[in-house]
């Protein structure tokens, strides 16, 4: 028997992994055992004399690759959140293999024969819905693999698809260390008018780094709030060109070339298996279909964010004047004069804001709010995790087991830059019920010498967003891994996440939560009437940043043209009419929704789309009486959370709502009227 800890039963608390015996010289052997007993019962299935039945074959290929499905998550789990030498050496090596063992799979001719037959089959197998489905993404997941193509296809299909695997992981990797590479040290002089939080998080940089003094890096955490607040234009343009210069600086992290030829490898994957672009290939089983009924939804809302963010421009510009800087509006100085335009048109300033907002306090709320909407209790759980910063609770409800929920919630070097969820084991009934294990990571700042750690009100969002993630995998309840927790089209993975930032802007849930970190004392009701009010403030900057990357994405993956990526980035900005003092949110080079990985790629729209689902649906709340109304949150459960991927998501919706919904409800919520 194999005595890596990665291939054994885990048997800690609710059978979390031995964190502390795994070791990253583990990994290597776990893949390749794993690979090997994966593909040797895939030829068992395959070579069945029998014919096929949904126990032999779909049920038997569910469980075909349990123990690559543990070492993986965990690999890539600990890859994306601690990352160090080792494991980015590993992450190069086996990423490629993952595909071809895919590829493997999917082109073997006699499983295929056998998914195929019980697919034409299907009416006369007695199937529950549930089951259905799961063959139907089967038969999808085959066809699309490349099943279907001639051999000597399937081997070009194969070759594109490592190839692909090994880009993307180069392209993320570049970015991870243009980000650890940079720090700009920053003088006392520069210091003043910095947010006591913003000067502690630059202080425990330098330190980190070896630097004397105060540094930033190109950590979100830092980079936001001091573009934010420096009054110093030449520190800010500094910070700032570094920041949307990744990955496409002169040194051995560019990812130009890489881009270019991810690109078009995506366009000859797509035309083996008959799509015109890379765009329908991936649009086909999502919500939206095609290219055409995104780009419509993205111009329905681009052109009423677009004025809003020219009339703020000028707003902008007048309080430049006033500074007496004799030069145009630039990305770099947007965030600094809207935080001024904030601070005249709400009345309150955020870095003292962020003494109500706790990050212990916040996780209460959104503890909170969980226990109000679907009966959920947390319990802390002591034990070893892979990293000190984390923390771990038993989720469970009416004293039944449901998940362990992982926090993982501080920037430090080698950990990628953003917020996710992400799973150690997802839920699942197929032969012996396992409850999942959910971490949300985020990267706000280390606590400051006293242990607290403050967020904006904008940090306090992620928290609930991702919290929503979790919570849709926490509340899973299929039989099949294979359409369990968020494993759902793209463009209705975001739905759950956003619909949960609602019940952050709750009155009562704030003047319960939010708590001055010093005093105890409740938030002003004034002052949460101010923040509550400023929610849509420079959202035309907002949209407008965010829509620019959803449109480039897009029309990257359907463009025919051999154009370099940055040349098309380019001329699709000038074509839609970008505002010159706004960016793309992401820049093709440092892209990594979209080129580090396969996951968005022609769907970065995904959260627009989904914001257009999650402004309806709280709408559904506050029709039944209000935000915690109990029948319309076990009707979420019940239709949406608890179901996972069981159904097409517009059928899922329907069951929750009755119907779909239309763009009107986020243009409301956005503060963003047409004219």
């Amino acid at each position: 028997m194999n005595e890596n800890p990665l291939l054994q039963t885990w048997t800690g608390i609710h059978a979390l992994p031995p964190f502390d015996q795994i070791d990253d010289n583990q990994f290597p052997n776990a893949f390749e055992t794993a690979f090997a007993d994966g593909l040797a019962e895939i030829d068992r299935i395959a070579g069945n004399p029998e014919s096929p039945t949904y126990a032999n074959t779909i049920e038997r290929m569910e469980n075909a690759d349990q123990s690559l499905d543990r070492v993986a998550s965990m690999f890539f789990n600990l890859a994306a959140a601690d990352s160090n030498e080792e494991r980015r050496r590993i992450e190069t090596e086996y990423t490629p293999r993952l595909a071809e063992h895919a590829t493997k799979i999917v082109m073997n001719a006699a499983l295929f024969r056998r998914i195929n037959a019980l697919w034409e089959q299907r009416s006369s197998l007695d199937l529950t819905d549930e089951q259905l489905r799961v063959l139907e993404l089967y038969r999808e997941d085959f066809v699309r693999g490349g099943a279907a193509l001639t051999a000597d296809d399937q081997k070009r299909f194969g070759a594109i698809r490592a190839r692909l695997a090994a880009l993307q992981t180069e392209f993320s990797q570049n970015i991870l260390a243009d980000e650890c590479d940079w720090s700009l040290p920053i003088p006392p002089a520069a210091l003043e008018g910095l947010p006591d939080t913003l000067q502690n998080g630059m202080q425990q940089l330098a330190k980190d780094k070896g630097i004397h003094g105060h540094a930033i890096s190109l950590s979100r955490s830092l980079i936001v709030p001091f573009l934010q607040y420096c009054p110093d234009r030449e520190l800010r343009k500094t910070a700032y060109l570094a920041w949307v210069g990744r990955g496409a600086n002169d040194n051995e992290n560019n990812n130009l070339a890489i881009v270019d030829e991810i690109l078009a490898l995506r366009r000859e994957l797509a035309n083996l298996l008959g799509y015109r672009d890379y765009a329908d290939y991936k649009l086909e089983n999502t919500m939206a279909g095609t290219a055409a009924a995104v780009e419509s939804l993205l111009d329905d809302v681009w052109q009423p964010a677009r004025q809003q963010a020219e009339a703020d421009a000028g707003a902008l510009r007048t309080l430049m004047a006033e500074d007496g800087v004799n030069a145009d509006l630039e990305p770099w100085d947007w965030r600094y004069y809207a935080e001024k335009l904030r601070q005249i048109r709400h009345d309150y300033q955020e870095a003292k804001v962020r003494a109500y907002f706790g990050l212990d306090a916040m996780i209460g709320a959104i503890f909170d709010c969980a226990e109000r909407l679907f009966s959920l209790e947390f319990t802390p759980v002591e034990t070893s995790l892979y990293h000190p910063d984390c923390r771990c609770w038993e989720v469970t409800r009416d004293g039944r087991h449901l998940a362990l929920f992982i926090g993982d919630y501080h920037a430090r070097s080698g950990k990628q830059s953003g917020a996710w969820c992400s799973t150690f084991r997802d839920q699942k009934r197929l032969g012996g019920a396992e409850s999942p294990i959910v971490v949300n990571v985020c990267n706000f700042n280390p606590p400051d010498e006293n242990g607290h750690c403050l967020l904006s009100f904008d940090d306090v969002r992620t928290l609930f967003h991702e919290f929503g993630h979790a919570l849709h995998a926490m509340l899973s309840d299929v039989t099949y891994p294979r359409i369990s927790g968020t494993r759902v089209a793209r463009d209705f993975v975001e739905l759950p996440s956003q619909l949960f930032e609602h019940w952050m802007e709750q009155k009562d849930v704030l003047m319960k939560h939010a708590r001055h970190i010093r005093t105890g004392q409740a938030i002003n009701a004034a002052l949460l009437d101010r923040i509550l009010a400023a929610r849509n403030f420079d959202q035309g900057f907002a949209t407008v940043e965010y829509l620019a990357s959803a449109l480039v994405d897009l029309r990257l993956h359907t463009t025919g043209e051999t154009a370099s990526a940055m040349e098309l980035q380019n001329s699709i900005l000038t074509e839609i009419g970008m505002p010159g003092p706004i960016r793309m949110r992401h820049a093709v080079p440092h892209f990594q929704h979209v080129f580090a990985g396969d996951g968005y790629s022609a769907g970065y729209y995904s959260y627009i789309w989904s914001e257009v689902l999650d402004a309806d649906a709280f709408k559904a709340f506050e029709e039944a009486g209000g935000p915690f109304c109990a029948t319309t949150a076990a009707r979420l459960e019940r239709t949406i959370l608890s179901q996972g991927g069981s159904g097409r998501p517009e059928d899922l919706y329907r069951n929750f709502r009755g119907r779909l919904p239309s763009v009107d409800a986020l243009l409301s919520k956005r503060g963003l009227v047409p004219t």
